[in-house]
Parts: C-alpha cells; sequence; structure tokens
C-alpha cells in the first residue's frame, strides 16, 4: 500500500480550514441579511449601543451626567464607526422616525452621527454602570414605552450595554444594533444583531 506525501495531511487541513471559513462567512452575511431585513419590518426596533468610547463600561469618578467633560466619550474610531453604521442604515433602506437616547454623551453624539438629528432623551435609556438599583425599574419603563409604540414606526435607541443586556439578555459590542421584536404588552425578544465595522 503506498504512502501519502507528508505534506498531504497539512494540505488537506489547510483546505478544511478555508472550507469552514467560507461557511461561517456566508452564514453570519445570511444572519445580517435576515437581521436588516426584520429591522424594516413592522413591529421591531432596534437598540443600539453608543460606538467605541475607550476607557471601560462605567465612567471617571465624579462624573456628571450633564458634563460631557466628566464621561467616557467617542474615540474618534467610535465617531468613524458611527458614520459608517449611518452609511449602512442608507444602503440598507432603514430610516427611523423616532429617535431616542441615554443622557450619557456618548450616546447622545453616536444618535447624531447615526441619524444626522438631535435625538429625544429618555431617562430609561440611562446607563446602569454604579446604578443597579435603577435595573428594574428601567426596563418596566422601557417595556412600557414598546407595548405603546405604533408597529408601523421605526424606532431607534441608542444606549449602554449592560441596559441592553438587562432589557434582552444580549451583550452587544460597542456600536452594535440588536434588532428587537415586540411583543405583547411590550416583551422585547432577539430577532438579529447586526455590527457595521
Amino acid at each position: 500500500m503506498k504512502s501519502c506525501p507528508p505534506w498531504l495531511p497539512l494540505r488537506l487541513l489547510g483546505l478544511g480550514i478555508s472550507v469552514l471559513m467560507v461557511l461561517l462567512a456566508s452564514g453570519e452575511a445570511r444572519a445580517q441579511g435576515d437581521a436588516w431585513q426584520a429591522l424594516r419590518q413592522p413591529g421591531h426596533v432596534a437598540f443600539m449601543r453608543h460606538a467605541d468610547a475607550p476607557g471601560g463600561s462605567g465612567d471617571p469618578p465624579g462624573f456628571r451626567p450633564d458634563d460631557c467633560a466628566t464621561q467616557r466619550n467617542l474615540s474618534e474610531n467610535g465617531r468613524a464607526q458611527a458614520r459608517r453604521t449611518a452609511l449602512a442604515f442608507l444602503q440598507n433602506k432603514v430610516a427611523f422616525d423616532q429617535v431616542f437616547t441615554s443622557p450619557w454623551c456618548r450616546c447622545r453624539e453616536t444618535a447624531l452621527l447615526v441619524t444626522g438629528k438631535q435625538a429625544d432623551d429618555l431617562a430609561a435609556l440611562s446607563n446602569l454602570v454604579g446604578r443597579e438599583e435603577s435595573r428594574g425599574s428601567q426596563v418596566a419603563a422601557l417595556k412600557a414605552r414598546l407595548a405603546q409604540l405604533d408597529p408601523s414606526v421605526h424606532v431607534l435607541f441608542v444606549t449602554h450595554g449592560i441596559l441592553i443586556a438587562a432589557l434582552i439578555g444580549v451583550h452587544p459590542a460597542q456600536g452594535e444594533i440588536v434588532v428587537v421584536r415586540i411583543g405583547t404588552g411590550g416583551e422585547p425578544s432577539l430577532a438579529g444583531r447586526l455590527l457595521v465595522d
């Protein structure tokens, strides 16, 4: 019996890895396409975590929500990421009738760069880091807001990862969009995820 050349197993391994990478990329592209489609459908909204803002998950000691100089803010990379997201919304024919944001400056700036207009502050979208006692009341307020929405209205909520996790159980990356289906009584469920990069 003839033995195989010593390089053949390595070549086959490389081929297998290449095929796996193509399949994964194809699956990810399909998932992204499904998420964009869901976002255009009635009864769906978008929750976006603010774009890149270096420095951890909270804010410096002594920060104030009304003073951007005391907070973590968007980096230049974060601003560029938000602009790319705006372009992706345009290319995918997604426009928002209403935009709400956390009062934190990094969320306000993300919303402005993504939509080109000032968003309305919504206290229920505030950061929960260092404010865990507000978790239950903010989640309840958001579900009540979702229950009141007209299903045909396209809405973007710009907020913090910790709040999205509390509401939907998903921990998004900075700049990631979580597409949410609104159920009975405003109960949210995951319909898809989008990360423009």
